[in-house]
This record gives C-alpha cells, sequence and structure tokens, in this order.
C-alpha cells in the first residue's frame, strides 16, 4: 500500500493486485461501500496519518477510484467541506424555485423554462453567478409587464445544446442513470480524466423540458462542471472517453 499527499485535502493510495487478492477485496465493494470497503478506507486514513500526516476529513470526502490494468487500484480521497455540499444543494433547490417561479408567476411553456434553466446552469458553471428567481418576474410580488421588449426577450433565449456533469463515483453516476426514463432520448458520453468520471449530456432528440430535468436531476448525484465549448474540446483531447456513446443505457443499473 502506497500513500501519497496531493494537497492538504487530497490523498491517494494505490493498492497492487497482489495486495487486492491478500485483501479479498474488489471494484465492486468500494462502489458500493461494503463493510470489507470501509474497513480498508479506515486501515488507509491511519497509514495517512501516520505517513504523510494527513489529517481525515471532518464532514465527509468523495472517493474517486482508477483501475490500473494488471497493475492495481489508485483510490484518491478528497475532503468536501460543509460549503462545498452546500453549494451544490443552492444551486439545485435556486433551479427548482426558479422553475416553480417561471410556471407560475409568468406562466411560461415547459420548452422556454426549460431553456431558461438550461441557461441558468450554465452560468453557474461559468462562475458568473446566477441572478436571483426574482429577476425572471415577480418574486417581490410584481406582474410581469408583456410589453413588446418582454417578448422579444423571450423569444431571443438562447438553449444551451449541453451540459457536462462530474461525478466523484461510479456509484453516484449509475444511481443518476437508473432514475432517468429509459426512453429519454438525449445524447451521452461518458469520460474519465484524473481519477473523475465526467457526463457529457446533450439533448439530442428530447424535448428542453425532458432534457432540462435530467440535468436538474443530475445535480443530485453529482455536481455541474461546464457548458462550454472549450471545456468540452478539453475533456476530448486530455480525458479517456469510456462510453462513447448511448453511456446512460449503459450505465443503468
Amino acid at each position: 500500500m502506497k500513500i501519497e499527499r496531493v494537497d492538504e485535502k487530497t490523498v491517494k493510495c494505490f493498492l497492487s493486485n497482489e495486495e487486492l487478492e491478500e485483501y479479498d477485496i474488489s471494484y465492486k465493494d468500494f462502489v458500493t461501500r461494503s463493510d470489507r470497503a470501509r474497513e480498508i478506507v479506515e486501515e488507509i486514513m491511519a497509514q495517512a496519518v501516520e505517513e504523510v500526516d494527513y489529517k481525515p476529513p471532518q464532514f465527509a470526502f468523495d472517493l474517486q477510484i482508477m483501475i490500473l490494468p494488471e497493475q492495481g487500484m489508485i483510490l484518491t480521497f478528497t475532503e468536501r467541506t460543509p460549503d462545498d455540499l452546500k453549494n451544490s444543494t443552492n444551486l439545485m433547490n435556486y433551479l427548482r424555485e426558479m422553475r416553480r417561479i417561471l410556471k407560475e408567476k409568468l406562466g411560461l411553456d415547459g420548452s422556454t423554462i426549460a431553456g431558461l434553466l438550461a441557461q441558468a446552469m450554465m452560468t453557474a458553471a461559468a462562475g458568473q453567478g446566477a441572478a436571483e428567481p426574482n429577476a425572471a418576474g415577480s418574486a417581490a410580488g410584481q406582474e410581469p409587464q408583456d410589453n413588446t421588449e418582454t417578448v422579444a426577450k423571450k423569444e431571443a433565449i438562447q438553449k444551451p445544446r449541453f451540459a457536462i456533469f462530474r461525478f466523484a463515483n461510479m456509484r453516484s453516476l449509475c444511481s443518476y442513470a437508473s432514475v432517468l426514463p429509459k426512453n429519454l432520448r438525449v445524447i451521452s458520453r461518458l469520460y474519465q480524466e484524473g481519477g473523475t468520471y465526467y457526463l457529457h449530456l446533450e439533448r439530442g432528440g428530447a424535448s428542453y423540458e425532458r432534457y432540462s430535468r435530467a440535468s436538474i436531476q443530475a445535480l443530485e448525484f453529482g455536481e455541474l462542471y461546464a457548458a462550454t465549448e472549450d471545456k468540452l474540446v478539453y475533456l476530448e483531447e486530455h480525458g479517456e472517453c469510456l462510453i462513447g456513446e448511448k453511456a446512460l443505457s449503459k450505465l443503468r443499473l
């Protein structure tokens, strides 16, 4: 067992095939968080404290698994603070509230709402800070003005065609795939880069409403990574494409 300190919050552990056999543990144990896996994780943490002066996560951690064919496995532990989890939850709650206001207060159609929600996610992915829900209309109690300018803005809404979501482990990714409708006609590809899984989700033949709903559901299992072409190009160039087409269908448990 070889321990490497990456930074203050991250530590890596290499387990050879011989060690995996000795521990009688496999990839599946870590994905399902079996009792045996928890024991090994506790042992790894204890060794990391002793060897590299690592401070075990006080709240929670992400576990990333990388299989090295004919060599073994690399486990990467990254601490997640309450703020990390709070930010993801806040974004999901914001999108839900935004959807409610757009539907109940403004009476927009499902396709337009889906486009606005996708646009909000793209803004968040670009790190620009999303507008408050009442900026879209009447959260402050004011009725929206249905004038020519407002109508023109509605018609000018640009709906992003894809988003990239980041998942800490394969278990979360498979759980997400399992809750989606089987007849959802989106385009999906799976990449891996640096031990992290990235799902490229494109609208494809699905309606914007169904695509947007699937995107919001992704936030319950992972986090939004990006929705811009440059990030997609980077992932295509530097990441490993694990599943080139119909990734969600193939990941469904």
